[in-house]
C-alpha cells in the first residue's frame, strides 16, 4: 500500500474543520476525494482541488485512507458501516480515520467490524478549534495499533502540530472526552466567576490579565471569545455515558452537563465581558 503523498485520501464531511484539513492535504501534495451532503461545502472543496464523490462507497473506491469529519456517532456509524458505507467496498489494507468526537465504544465497535475486513482504524479526534485548523496546528488524541499509527502520521502531520498516541482504539476518544469535560468545567466557571466579579465592581479585562499569569489561568479564559458551547451538551453526554457504564458517580460532571444547556444562550446573548469584546470564532475542544 502506498505511503506519503502518494496515499489516496478521502474525507467524509468537509464542514469547517474538514475543509481546513483538505486545504493542508492538497498543499502537501495528496490526492483527495470528498463526500458531503452540503453542496455549498462540496463546491468549496472542489475549488480547492478535491475530487467529489456522491456516497461513502464511492469514496472507498477512490481512497486508501479515509478521514471521517462528521458530527455525531450515528453519522460515523452510517458512513462507515451503513448500506452505502465504507466497509462495503474498502479494500483490505485501507484505513478509516475518525476525527469526529464520538463515544469510545463507537470506536471499539467499528474496529471489530473493520478488522474482520482487514481494514485498519485510526482513532484520532482533534482539538484546538478553527484557527488551529486553519494554521495546521491542531492536536490529535490518537488510539490505534502501532502499524496504523505509523502510516497515519504523515497524513495527520499536514494539519496537526501535535499528535499524542495514548493507546489502542478508543483511547483517543477517552482523551478527547476528558479534554472537553475540563474545557466545559472552565467555561461554566468563567460565567459564574465573571458574574460574581462584576457584582463586586471589578473590571473583567484587567482581572483577566491578572488571572492569566496566576493559578486561575485556563485555555478557556485565554480564548474566551472562542468558547461557544455549541457542542458542549454532546460532549458532556459522552462523559456521563462513560461514567454510567463504569458505575461511577461523578456529581461535577452531572452538574456541568445540566449547566451547559444554558451556556450557549448566555455566551451568545449576555456573556461576562472578560475580553471587552463580543464572541468571535469558537474554541471547541
Amino acid at each position: 500500500m502506498p505511503e506519503g503523498p502518494q496515499e489516496r485520501i478521502g474525507i467524509i464531511g468537509v464542514g469547517r474543520m474538514g475543509l481546513a484539513m483538505l486545504k493542508h492535504l492538497i498543499k502537501a501534495g495528496y490526492t483527495v476525494t470528498v463526500c458531503d451532503i452540503d453542496q455549498v461545502q462540496l463546491t468549496k472543496a472542489a475549488d480547492e482541488g478535491a475530487g467529489l464523490a456522491a456516497t461513502p462507497m464511492e469514496i472507498a473506491a477512490a481512497a486508501d485512507f479515509v478521514i471521517l469529519a462528521v458530527g455525531y456517532d450515528d453519522e460515523v456509524k452510517a458512513v462507515a458501516d451503513g448500506p452505502e458505507g465504507l466497509l462495503n467496498t474498502m479494500q483490505p489494507g485501507s484505513i478509516i480515520a475518525v476525527s469526529s468526537t464520538v463515544a469510545p465504544d463507537t470506536m471499539k465497535a467499528l474496529e471489530v467490524r473493520a478488522k474482520a475486513r482487514d481494514i485498519g482504524v485510526f482513532d484520532a479526534p482533534i482539538a484546538r478549534g478553527r484557527l488551529a485548523a486553519d494554521k495546521g496546528t491542531l492536536l490529535a488524541f490518537v488510539g490505534g495499533t502501532s502499524n496504523v499509527v505509523k502510516r497515519a502520521l504523515p497524513v495527520y502531520r499536514t494539519f496537526c502540530s501535535d499528535i499524542a498516541h495514548l493507546g489502542g482504539v478508543g483511547a483517543g476518544q477517552v482523551a478527547k472526552a476528558m479534554n472537553n469535560f475540563l474545557l466545559w468545567v472552565n467555561g461554566i466557571a468563567l460565567i459564574e466567576a465573571g458574574r460574581l466579579s462584576e457584582a463586586a465592581g471589578m473590571d473583567l479585562v484587567r482581572l483577566r490579565e491578572a488571572l492569566l499569569i496566576s493559578s486561575g489561568a485556563s485555555d478557556a479564559l485565554k480564548n474566551w471569545d472562542g468558547v461557544s458551547f455549541s457542542w458542549a451538551l454532546k460532549d458532556m453526554q459522552i462523559v456521563i455515558d462513560m461514567a454510567d457504564k463504569a458505575g461511577l458517580s461523578l456529581p461535577i460532571a452531572g452538574a456541568i452537563k445540566e449547566l451547559v444547556k444554558d451556556g450557549k444562550r448566555i455566551k451568545t446573548t449576555n456573556p461576562p465581558p472578560w475580553t471587552g469584546r463580543k464572541p468571535a470564532g469558537r474554541l471547541e475542544g
